[in-house]
């Protein structure tokens, strides 16, 4: 086979592939056939097949045609000898990459929607990116969306940042996005009665997407709450819970620089104590927290334990 050129039917076949996809990488990619004898229709040779395996599977992987056939031309022009015609697509290819090289978002074993709404990322699109948020909310609620689209894309996003120092306004433009989506489903779904869920930043804290989260997971729950938001100092948290009385409260942290402990005791030792105080983050550690201190393991742990507060509460007023 090394030194075969091939039809177009049989690298089809070779593919997996329709002739008419071949012509159309051809037409717009340039990614056809190299070979060409007088008399007879052009050939594909063995460097062309391997372009277009690249081609073939950074496709199917949900990059889009345009940047694939962009990966694809960087092949090698000649396999390397004894080498599968395959052997340079590690080479080339920009999500196998988990150092956040390439010109996609890694998004793991996220789905199709994850990886469509990271190239709406890249194209900075801003209204195919809410659309896609608002299609998943809608068809799979808030959490489901959070786990499987949104927060794939943002811990991609955040892996090419932390490699290449890039990327600040894509992630600027879909946390933007997402905030919107999120308070859409907060204001269409207002909830009567005391807020006794509290939901507040570590002090310093400014990462807020994943409180927001929760704060829509809770409203479409029916779970009434408060808000404070970011970067909230603990003497103000403290005479939060004094003026609310909480029954929960949560505090978030992304990064173990803005989790101190010490803001989580001060809760717990205040004149009010809530009932339940959450530390919810990543960073936050297990081993250091305070005694009566829980850490949800995700956003479906924090909003099952805001409900069991709240049904605990009204079987009490029953009772």
């Amino acid at each position: 086979m090394a030194d075969e050129a091939l039809s177009a039917g049989a690298v089809a076949r070779r593919l997996g592939v329709a002739v008419t996809t071949l012509r159309t990488w051809h037409q717009r990619y340039g990614l056809g056939p190299s070979e060409h004898v007088p008399g007879h229709h052009r050939r594909y040779t063995p460097a062309d097949l391997a372009r277009l395996e690249i081609m073939r599977r950074l496709t199917a992987e949900g990059i889009t045609p345009a940047e694939a056939a962009s990966w694809a031309r960087q092949a090698p022009a000649q396999p390397p000898a004894g080498q599968p015609l395959t052997g340079g697509l590690s080479k080339v290819r920009p999500v196998a990459t988990r150092d956040g090289g390439g010109q996609a978002i890694p998004v793991g074993r996220a789905g199709p929607a994850a990886r469509g709404l990271a190239r709406a990322a890249m194209r900075l699109d801003s209204v195919a990116i809410s659309v896609a948020i608002a299609r998943a909310l809608a068809a799979e609620g808030v959490v489901a969306t959070w786990d499987g689209l949104l927060r794939p894309v943002l811990v991609g996003i955040g892996e090419r940042h932390a490699a290449t120092a890039g990327l600040i306004e894509v992630e600027h433009l879909v946390s933007r996005c997402v905030s919107e989506a999120f308070a859409v489903v907060t204001q269409a779904r207002v909830t009567t009665g005391p807020a006794r869920i509290l939901l507040s930043c570590a002090d310093e804290e400014q990462h807020t997407l994943p409180l927001e989260a929760l704060a829509a997971a809770l409203a479409e729950a029916g779970v009434a709450y408060r808000m404070l938001g970011a970067r909230v100092p603990t003497a103000a948290l403290v005479e939060a819970i004094n003026r609310t009385g909480p029954a929960a409260v949560v505090v978030w942290s992304h990064t173990r620089a803005t989790a101190d402990p010490a803001q989580l005791t001060a809760l717990l030792a205040g004149p009010r104590r809530p009932l339940l105080v959450l530390g919810a983050g990543p960073g936050w550690q297990a081993d250091s927290l305070p005694a009566g201190v829980v850490r949800p393991v995700d956003l479906a742990e924090a909003v099952s334990l805001a409900l069991a507060i709240r049904d605990s509460l009204e079987q009490s007023t029953v009772d």
